[in-house]
């Protein structure tokens, strides 16, 4: 599977839209729809080099179509409130 890096800050400029966020493929997808666990281990999929696997935060990842990922992914108690792993976080 595959999602989007969305960094917040200076590591993404407001200038560059979500569509040229880079490719994340994640390797383990037991951790990314683990409530528990806050980061999944994936590889940037960058240049033509194989990258190095490293883990990303759940809140910095979302869908290739801009949707952040459900959160009953992200929060062990999505049985209460807000439906998507971004609280309050339009962008």
């Amino acid at each position: 599977m595959f999602l989007t890096l969305h960094q917040h800050g200076p590591a993404r400029p407001a200038s560059v839209p979500s569509s040229e966020a880079p490719l994340m493929e994640v390797l383990d997808l037991r951790q990314l729809f683990d409530p528990f666990a806050a980061a999944v281990q994936g590889r940037l999929h960058a240049g033509e080099e194989l990258q190095d696997a490293h883990h990303f935060a759940k809140s910095e990842l979302r869908f290739p179509s801009g949707e952040p990922l459900p959160r009953c992914w992200c929060d062990p108690a999505y049985h209460h409130g807000n439906t998507a792993c971004h609280h309050g976080n339009n962008g």
